[in-house]
């Protein structure tokens, strides 16, 4: 290949748009980070608050998003209940994998959020009937040797960090199975309707439904939090970051489409790395970089292998293509 050839392809590659939508990646990446980070801070503060600690940011979504929803006046454009089952689903996977910081690593957290990817594939497949290719199974095979090299370094080979860090990995692949259900659920509604609307729903059905657990399982240990002004700043980060997750995310599926968000949001992991070395002082175990990098192989391998969408929504008298957007949101990886 010659250099003017080069040129030609950098010219057409490196536009304005595609730098935009690659800032839009690391932006949506290093907020998921800062998200681990801030849940990860509030744990090691001694609060037990998973749900309270959601219910702040479905709060601010529903009021902000909401207010645009009825200033414009308009009739939802789907049944209520449905945006009820996709609040609920949230706020479990929230909950699980919040819950799992009181025992293991932000680390470890991170990179098995990465089974989001893997129960999408199994949800897709089995209700909306997405097909995958064999180079897309195999690097979702890649990913789950990845997370069981994780699994081995907590179990003790490596020392993964955490006081029970064997049930805080089992607590996030429980936590992934529910934001893969809230993940599919939401694609779905943002491909086909309105994006505000989404987004306002899950804030003020998320709302509700984690205040109904919150004074059924969490009102004790509320009132023995010692509150500080680290555990405020800890929940007042949580909070901007997450809504910052939920408002960002939207526009790079939109604009980005499934590769560039799978590939963008690998570098959480890379954030999560340097935020345990820097602000805890933490060794990091050679395992974790092995896990790593077979992770990134594994999801580079399915994204950049995806699909051109197959599945047809009807909607009226119109077919719309839906296109399958297999991503972490945190929400959430």
């Amino acid at each position: 290949m010659s250099w003017s050839n080069i040129g030609n392809w950098f010219k057409t590659r490196v536009t304005l748009k595609n730098l935009f939508r690659l800032f839009l990646g690391q932006l949506v990446s290093f907020v998921l980070a800062l998200m681990s980070f801030t849940s990860s801070l509030i744990a090691s503060l001694g609060v037990d608050a998973p749900i309270t600690q959601t219910s702040f940011t479905y709060f601010a979504l529903a009021v902000v998003y909401g207010s645009i929803l009825l200033y414009r006046g308009q009739k939802l454009r789907i049944p209520w209940y449905w945006y009820l089952a996709l609040g609920f689903v949230d706020v479990q996977g929230n909950y699980l994998v919040n819950k799992a910081f009181q025992f293991s690593s932000i680390t470890s957290v991170t990179l098995l959020d990465c089974w989001t990817i893997v129960w999408a594939i199994f949800l897709t497949y089995f209700f909306i009937g997405t097909r995958y290719s064999l180079w897309q199974l195999g690097g979702a095979a890649l990913c789950v040797l990845g997370l069981g090299l994780v699994l081995l370094s907590d179990a003790g080979v490596g020392g993964g960090g955490g006081s029970k860090p064997i049930l805080g990995d089992a607590l996030v692949i429980a936590g992934t199975l529910f934001f893969a259900m809230s993940n599919v659920g939401e694609e779905f509604c943002v491909k086909k309707k309105d994006r505000i609307e989404v987004v306002s729903m899950i804030g003020l059905f998320g709302m509700l439904v984690s205040g109904v657990e919150l004074s059924i399982f969490e009102l004790k240990s509320l009132e023995s939090v010692t509150w500080s002004t680290n555990i405020i700043l800890g929940f007042a980060g949580y909070t901007f970051s997450s809504f910052m997750f939920y408002t960002i995310t939207p526009f790079v599926l939109k604009l980005s489409g499934a590769t560039m968000f799978n590939l963008s949001l690998l570098t959480s992991d890379m954030w999560a790395v340097v935020v345990r070395i820097l602000f805890y002082r933490q060794q990091v175990d050679w395992l974790y970089f092995v896990a790593f990098g077979v992770v990134v192989i594994g999801l580079v391998t399915y994204s950049t292998t995806e699909k051109v969408p197959a599945t047809v929504v009807e909607d009226g008298s119109q077919s719309v293509e839906y296109q399958e957007l297999n991503a972490e949101s945190r929400d959430e990886c």
